[in-house]
């Protein structure tokens, strides 16, 4: 389900948001990330993700956030289970549209998957641009959000 910008923005004001983190590793051994063009996190690289929706169960979640975060149809089955993060922002998604201080938290599910990333199609919806990296490139890099970094650490 979702909830007309007021209403969303009361939620992420009063609740944590559940999200799924997609720690993506193609064959060579690198991982994906994906140059964020919305908030919270923008102008950061960061993992594939999104939150969970209302009334979603969580494999269909997991599916449509495959789809729309990577351009493939791939069921939960297909990942491993990383582990349960939190983060934190000082800001939130219509954070550029108002003057009013929101803050967003984040309770995140975070699987583990491999693809081929020669046959992969990625979309444009959350990332303007894509890049592979190594562990060490990524824990290096502080323009990779430290909640990213954090999975490789």
């Amino acid at each position: 389900m979702f909830l007309s910008k007021a209403e969303f923005t009361q939620v992420i004001a009063n609740t944590p948001l559940i999200s799924i983190d997609l720690v993506v590793k193609n064959t060579q051994g690198q991982f994906l990330l994906g140059w964020r063009k919305n908030r919270p996190a923008k102008n950061f690289w960061f993992v594939p993700g999104g939150r969970i929706l209302k009334n979603e169960p969580l494999e269909e979640a997991f599916v449509r956030l495959a789809q729309t975060e990577l351009g493939e149809r791939m069921n939960m089955t297909s990942a491993r289970w990383k582990g349960l993060y939190e983060h934190f922002y000082d800001d939130f998604v219509f954070s550029d549209d108002t003057d009013e201080p929101v803050s967003t938290h984040y309770v995140v599910l975070a699987f583990n998957l491999t693809i081929d990333s020669r046959t992969i199609n990625l979309p444009k919806d959350q990332h303007v641009d894509y890049r592979w990296a190594s562990v060490d490139e990524i824990l290096a890099d502080q323009q990779v959000h430290k909640y990213s970094r954090c999975y490789f650490e």
